[in-house]
């Protein structure tokens, strides 16, 4: 379903009470995951068959009521049929940030059953619109091996460059902006922290060169803090990032009940009926 798009119709128009209201917005880089930062990426993995698990570990007092317990860690899993890719919603924990902000999402693959480590993770924040996130995740589901290295940088420049981002004037091949200058998307040094298979990952030294990753990230106003961030580990193949960039930059809307306050000035919306 297509609705067009008005930046001046009114974002908050009355509406009965305990009724939502759901706007076609767009772009979709800025339009935020619609306070469904679970929710959403959840329903995708449950509809592509993957299994989810609840990993609880608290401590509790001796004669301390049930739900009185002190939870340390509590993540979610969800793992593929094949056991070759997993996705872990980790916010709870807040184990580390991308550009101040905690992690929601990681996603591993590991390239066989022999081994139990993942050859590479991709690390994403609140706010990452869930049918971006979603079109990765799917385009990994859908892939026989999905360690396997294919394609190369270009892919993924030429899936943003065809809805009209801009590459970098300086370094075509390391990234692109969007034309408002708000998302980015850059191949370069990985944030620390961000796991790899590859050897060369663990034991670069200080000073020495080391693996690029793709990083992908909104800044509505420069030096205004990040709406979100991606980060992806220097094995996670080209076409996945594609995938992933290519719904970032699509001009199709997406449908939303809640807009972020850092854009929603910069949406264009359209009553959703």
């Amino acid at each position: 379903m297509e609705a067009y798009l008005y930046p001046d119709f009114p974002i908050d128009p009355p509406t009965p009470v305990g009724v939502p209201s759901a706007y076609w917005v767009g772009p979709r880089h800025l339009a935020g995951d619609d306070g469904r930062s679970y929710d959403a990426i959840a329903d995708t993995l449950a509809g592509l068959g993957w299994t989810s698990l609840t990993l609880v570990r608290g401590r509790r007092q001796p004669d301390e009521a049930p739900d009185g317990r002190q939870v340390l860690r509590s993540i979610v899993l969800h793992i593929s049929p094949d056991s070759l890719r997993w996705a872990q919603w980790v916010l709870p924990d807040e184990p580390f940030h991308l550009g101040n902000l905690p992690i929601a999402w990681q996603v591993s693959a590991r390239s066989g059953l022999a081994g139990p480590l993942a050859q590479w993770s991709a690390y994403f924040t609140p706010e990452v619109p869930g049918e971006v996130l979603g079109a990765f995740l799917t385009a990994l589901d859908a892939r026989d091996q999905p360690a396997l290295p294919l394609g190369g940088a270009e892919l993924v420049l030429d899936a943003v460059s065809a809805h009209g981002w801009l590459r970098d004037v300086d370094q075509p091949g390391t990234g692109a902006v969007d034309p408002t200058f708000a998302s980015h998307l850059r191949v370069g040094e990985v944030p620390p922290l961000i796991q790899d298979g590859d050897p060369l990952a663990l034991l670069a030294e200080a000073g020495e060169a080391v693996l690029a990753g793709w990083q992908a990230w909104a800044e509505p106003v420069l030096g205004a803090g990040y709406l979100w961030a991606a980060s992806f580990s220097s094995s996670v193949p080209h076409d996945l990032v594609a995938a992933f960039a290519d719904s970032l930059s699509s001009s199709a809307p997406v449908l939303r009940r809640v807009l972020p306050e850092s854009t929603r000035d910069r949406l264009l919306r359209a009553p959703a009926s």
